[in-house]
């Protein structure tokens, strides 16, 4: 942020996951001051002030809140719920008494982080119902089901109206990005199944779909989505627009599982007649992960904070082509770019970097046994 720059301060909520983070790093890279707010006391990225709150609760997000003078807010946390009427409640409250709790200051813009569901349905009524064709546009009308981002969406524009600030809503597709402890995390995931096949000497199996196989789609870099959304959120005439963000790139997983194996030195294995997916594949992952990590001196033994197992058996296991438009976010003027295998990569090398899976050269003589 140049000196002659109007004073901004950031609060991102939901800044430990694979989004709030990068968008976290992205705003200290630049210069801002950034406030975070978590429900537990996460350990402090130096550079940013740590605020302790319940989302769900209106009362304590008041008390923790009464002091803070954001100019940015970027909302990207979320809380699954086991039904989509929970997910409502619980998602577009949080939201609604957030703002609620900044009426006493004035907020110049929100960006609020939704994703590709907002054209699918919810996870309840996933891809159930009759859909617009892909590439999927941000101008297509919402579906008749019920679904929080579209509740989130009114509660945002509800607030906008009352306190006078400008928006954004910012749909991703598959976030690739590195966070610990996240509940829709592919990057790490895959990473977590191919160090144990490496370990079991196992075939690095496809858990989805023929269709997901074979056909085209697209994901999201998390720092390509850090840039999106402080690119609505700073530049004059592009704001009030819900856009789409992806990398700009497509692939078929049937050329993009090849290269992850030979990352990890592990054989490719395609769709071979149905669906294998990992919930089912990784049913002793815990034990055999746990043993991995006391062998390469990792520092998260638990494989439940590192794998989500049923999130990416979903989002591979789709029977439908997922595409996405950008062609609203090109003519505004955001020139991002970033190419899905070098997401992947990079991704990758900072899991090794930070300890997380084994490094290159620790892998060199798997055991032979059974998950």
């Amino acid at each position: 942020m140049s000196p002659s720059a109007p004073a901004r301060r950031a609060l991102v909520v939901g800044a430990t996951g694979i989004a709030g983070s990068a968008v976290r790093d992205r705003l200290l890279a630049d210069g801002w001051p950034v406030s975070t707010l978590s429900r537990s006391a996460a350990v402090t990225v130096p550079g940013t002030r740590q605020i302790q709150a319940d989302l769900r609760s209106a009362t304590d997000l008041e008390r923790a809140l009464r002091d803070e003078h954001p100019t940015h807010v970027f909302f990207t946390a979320w809380s699954r719920q086991d039904n989509e009427a929970d997910n409502i409640a619980v998602n577009a409250g949080m939201l609604r008494d957030l703002l609620a709790a900044l009426t006493h200051t004035k907020v110049e813009h929100v960006a609020l982080l939704t994703g590709l569901k907002h054209y699918l349905g919810p996870f309840e009524a996933y891809a159930a119902g009759a859909m617009a064709d892909t590439p999927f546009h941000e101008e297509e009308p919402r579906l008749p089901v019920n679904n929080f981002y579209y509740a989130q969406e009114d509660e945002l524009w509800a607030a906008a109206r009352r306190q006078g600030f400008a928006w954004s809503v910012h749909r991703a597709h598959t976030v690739i990005g590195y966070a610990v402890g996240n509940a829709m995390n592919m990057g790490l995931t895959l990473a977590v199944q191919a160090t144990i096949c490496r370990e079991l000497d196992r075939p690095f199996v496809f858990p989805g779909s023929e269709m997901q196989w074979n056909g085209l789609t697209d994901m999201t870099d998390a720092g390509q989505l850090a840039d999106h959304m402080v690119w609505a959120s700073t530049t004059p005439g592009v704001e009030n627009e819900a856009y789409n963000i992806v990398n700009g790139d497509v692939f078929r997983w049937r050329s993009m599982w090849p290269r992850i194996a030979a990352y990890f030195g592990v054989t490719p294995e395609g769709f071979s007649g149905a669906p294998r997916p990992l919930d089912l594949q990784m049913v002793a992952a815990d034990v055999v992960w746990r043993s991995i990590a006391d062998k390469y001196d990792l520092v998260e033994p638990d494989s439940a904070r590192l794998a989500s197992w049923w999130h990416t058996d979903g989002d591979l296991g789709r029977n439908i082509e997922v595409l996405t438009d950008m062609s609203k976010s090109r003519e505004a003027g955001f020139p991002g770019y970033r190419r899905t295998d070098r997401a992947f990569t990079d991704l990758f090398d900072r899991l090794r970097r930070e300890h997380l899976i084994p490094g290159a050269t620790q892998q060199t003589e798997p055991a032979k046994r059974q998950a």
